[in-house]
């Protein structure tokens, strides 16, 4: 099993979550962060962590959002390691919550 960042990150990107992972398994994009499965050790620490509730196990993933599952492993390859946490997007509150944002997904 592993850590999946599902559409509630996209335009949040809050990094809460990176600042507890003990294996530095989360990677960063323009708008949205993503977990390496290669890296994740399913400790569970970066779930309570993140405001946005945008993390599940990948068996807990919900049906609509299956598909964050290869996109973070795919992301994961192309994007640098964060492991400091930074500034959410400026107008992250704005964007929590907001269902269908999948298209504002920035490679």
């Amino acid at each position: 099993m592993t850590y999946v960042v599902t559409e509630n990150c996209i335009r949040c990107k809050y990094t809460d979550c990176v600042t507890v992972c003990p294996v530095d398994a989360f990677h960063e994009g323009p708008n949205f962060l993503v977990i390496n499965p290669e890296e994740c050790i399913d400790c569970d620490l970066c779930v309570p962590e993140c405001p946005a509730d945008a993390i599940f196990a990948d068996a807990d993933v919900p049906p609509d959002q299956q598909m964050f599952i290869e996109l973070n492993a795919e992301l994961a390859r192309d994007w640098p390691v964060i492991n400091e946490q930074k500034a959410p997007l400026p107008d992250a509150d704005k964007w929590n919550g907001v269902e269908g944002k999948r298209q504002y997904l920035d490679k």
